[in-house]
């Protein structure tokens, strides 16, 4: 963290990097994936002059390696974390109607459904669980028969004993590609400038504000600034002295391709699942490791989904291996995202550590945000994502 006017860094404040600085922006986003696109096109929606600067390239790092599925939000939600599930619920499907209208690419989003197995001790002791919260929350489930079952899923054959299944009614999914590819494209029609391969280095700061960001581009100045910026936060936080506890876990994927879809409903057991798209495409996933900032995927992990994958569809063994990528979710410590303005920078927001999440929580984070930063009361109480919460 720079403070201006101090020894030995004037040349950020030389008329020479002055003049660099581009017009001023409402909003400055360090981010780009899904939670800073999102942001984006949000404030743009409503006449915001905005700017995403991303050290890669948008939407290409946890958010692209996300498989898109989104649980039932609850009817009746009784806590904030649960309000902003059933907000991003809603919004999804006026998002999607929007983004296709605006940019002509298709999310492929649908309402699919899910089915729970349990063929084992601990599947059932982890299905139990689940049922118990659905029943808690008064989120619509169905038990099936074996018939119902066979019928539902024709090709859907477990080996083993099968001692329990539910179908989930409500579970949602979209294709993460085509939905980044859309924000992308529709934040560029509203306005938005987005600059991939720029990192942000440094901040100037005087008195309680950010006045400029140093980039590898340059200085760049905004009204506000947003860190977006995922597993990577801790670090970016601290140049601002702010304690974000945020660390990344790998999550592995394989992607199968078969030349006719084989499911029509996304399938779990325990922490495994297949994810069917409409072309024939299914991802199988996925872990939750603690492997630092290790993006390799590992033949044990690999073996361990496949043999999940042909366990419970045969007929996925005659499939195409098509591809296999680990992405690192932001996973805060204490289970909760960050979202909110810091307390020690007036204009310093933050939206980090929604973990597996943020894909599904992108739109109503977006709202909530961009509610805060046109000075409007945010519609969701916040104060349980504190940024400078102990």
């Amino acid at each position: 963290m720079v403070l201006a006017g101090r020894s030995g860094r004037q040349s950020f404040e030389s008329k020479f990097e002055w003049r660099r600085l581009e017009r001023m922006d409402n909003c400055l986003i360090i981010g780009g994936g899904v939670i800073g696109l999102s942001l984006a096109y949000e404030l743009a929606g409503h006449g915001s002059r905005v700017r995403v600067i991303d050290a890669g390239q948008p939407g290409m790092e946890s958010s692209w390696a996300g498989v898109g599925i989104f649980p039932p939000p609850p009817p009746k939600p009784d806590n904030p974390y649960d309000e902003l599930i059933q907000l991003s619920s809603r919004l999804y499907y006026s998002w999607s109607k929007a983004l296709l209208a605006e940019t002509g690419i298709d999310n492929e989003y649908r309402s699919c459904g899910a089915i729970f197995l349990a063929r084992n001790d601990a599947a059932i002791a982890d299905l139990d669980k689940r049922v118990a919260e659905w029943q808690a929350k008064d989120i619509s489930f169905t038990n099936l028969s074996l018939e119902q079952l066979a019928e539902m899923e024709p090709h859907l054959r477990p080996r083993g004993k099968l001692l329990a299944a539910y179908f989930l009614h409500d579970e949602l999914q979209v294709r993460t590609s085509r939905h980044l590819k859309a924000l992308v494209a529709a934040c560029e029609m509203r306005g938005v400038t987005i600059m991939s391969d720029v990192t942000a280095d440094d901040f100037i700061v005087s008195g309680n504000r950010v006045t400029a960001v140093q980039t590898s581009q340059g200085l760049l100045k905004a009204d506000q600034v947003c860190l977006a910026t995922g597993a990577w936060s801790t670090a970016i936080g601290q140049k601002l002295g702010l304690k974000l506890a945020v660390k990344p876990m790998r999550g592995q994927i394989v992607c199968l391709a078969s030349k006719k879809p084989l499911l029509s409903r996304i399938l779990y057991e325990e922490d495994r699942y297949i994810v069917p798209r409409a072309d024939g495409r299914m991802l199988v996933g996925s872990t939750v490791e603690d492997a630092g900032f290790d993006r390799r995927v590992t033949s044990d992990i690999v073996a361990w989904l496949l043999d999940f994958a042909h366990d419970v569809v045969p007929e996925l063994r005659e499939a195409e291996f098509e591809t296999i990528w680990a992405g690192l979710r932001p996973m805060s410590l204490d289970g909760k995202p960050y979202i909110g303005r810091s307390h020690r920078l007036d204009n310093v927001l933050v939206s980090v550590g929604h973990f597996r999440a943020g894909l599904h929580l992108a739109p109503g984070n977006a709202v909530v945000l961009s509610e805060m930063i046109r000075g409007q009361r945010p519609r969701i109480d916040l104060s349980p994502f504190a940024v400078d919460r102990a």
